[in-house]
């Protein structure tokens, strides 16, 4: 009788950093979906149509993204949530610079920074646990 050897891939779990990375992710995600149905009122200055499809359908992909990878830890999944994430933070920054009302410049300004958390978060080291033959 021939012995096997047993012995597996370690095992991959994320980190209490990764976890929170994703959640925020989701959440950006969330709150980037409606934003097709806020469009801005006529005479006042505010982000295109085009933009606001734009984020509506990222945070769509970046939310789907955000669930395959906290499910399977995909890291394609990962880099699409974080791609996703950046491309509506990047929608995000002219209105830094543009004459608007303070508070919505602080909650681009916000988004923008909680982004850079989350991607970063996100793309923190894996926790490796080593499997043990007996």
């Amino acid at each position: 009788m021939a012995i096997m050897n047993t012995t597996t891939a370690p095992v991959v779990r994320r980190s209490r950093r990764q976890r929170v990375g994703l959640a925020l992710g989701a959440l950006l995600s969330i709150g980037n979906i409606p934003s097709v149905l806020t469009p801005t009122p006529d005479g006042e200055v505010g982000p295109p149509v085009l933009i606001l499809w734009v984020g509506t359908l990222l945070g769509v992909i970046g939310l789907v993204a955000v669930v395959v990878a906290w499910r399977s830890g995909n890291r394609a999944a990962l880099r699409v949530a974080a791609g996703s994430l950046i491309v509506t933070a990047l929608t995000a920054l002219p209105a830094l610079f543009v004459d608007i009302d303070a508070t919505l410049k602080v909650l681009s300004a916000v988004s923008v920074v909680l982004t850079v958390i989350a991607v970063v978060l996100m793309f923190s080291p894996e926790q490796r646990t080593v499997s043990v033959d007996d």
